[in-house]
């Protein structure tokens, strides 16, 4: 399973966090609803290529990934939006999509987000779709040692969307 590479990785360095289990959820949205947790603490992992290499860029999720700035920000000629396709053998035994932002743990640079970087916790997908893990962002920029830029903006509101909590 997924989390256990990183709650190991998280013990042997001793960092403290809290694995929370949840219903599934899908978008970043869906995922902060159902674990409780503000949209701009919820980090989510957007897959790029910078210069034809793979790197994460970590934003909160009721962020976007502005790719201009960040192009900028990683000193790179030309950036692309990764497809799943490109990205899906990368992260053995993590769900596609639900990569934890630890690129160190699989040789890829990491940018986070500097709205990401203010808040003193931040929590992530753990690898499932029902299951993330908080702890400091003091932690976090310690273990990852990520590249921390503005790169983020605010993603444009769309209509008003409750996760589907209905259990039949």
């Amino acid at each position: 399973m997924p989390v256990q590479k990183l709650k190991a990785f998280l013990d042997e360095h001793e960092a403290r966090y809290v694995v929370i289990q949840h219903s599934p959820g899908y978008s970043a949205q869906e995922v902060a609803a159902y674990a409780h947790i503000p949209g701009k603490e919820l980090a989510k992992t957007v897959m790029v290529k910078l210069d034809g290499k793979m790197a994460m860029a970590v934003v909160p999720a009721s962020h976007r990934v502005d790719l201009d700035r960040l192009r900028e920000a990683a000193g790179a000629s030309e950036i692309t939006l990764s497809s799943e396709a490109e990205f899906r053998g990368l992260f053995p035994n993590c769900d596609l999509g639900a990569m934890p932002p630890f690129g160190n743990l699989w040789s890829m640079p990491v940018y986070v987000s500097a709205a990401l970087a203010e808040d003193l916790e931040i929590a992530f997908s753990a690898g499932s779709h029902s299951e993330v893990v908080r702890l400091s962002y003091e932690d976090y920029g310690r273990l990852v040692e990520p590249t921390v830029a503005s790169f983020s903006t605010k993603a444009l509101p769309g209509p008003p969307r409750e996760p589907n909590l209905h259990v039949e």
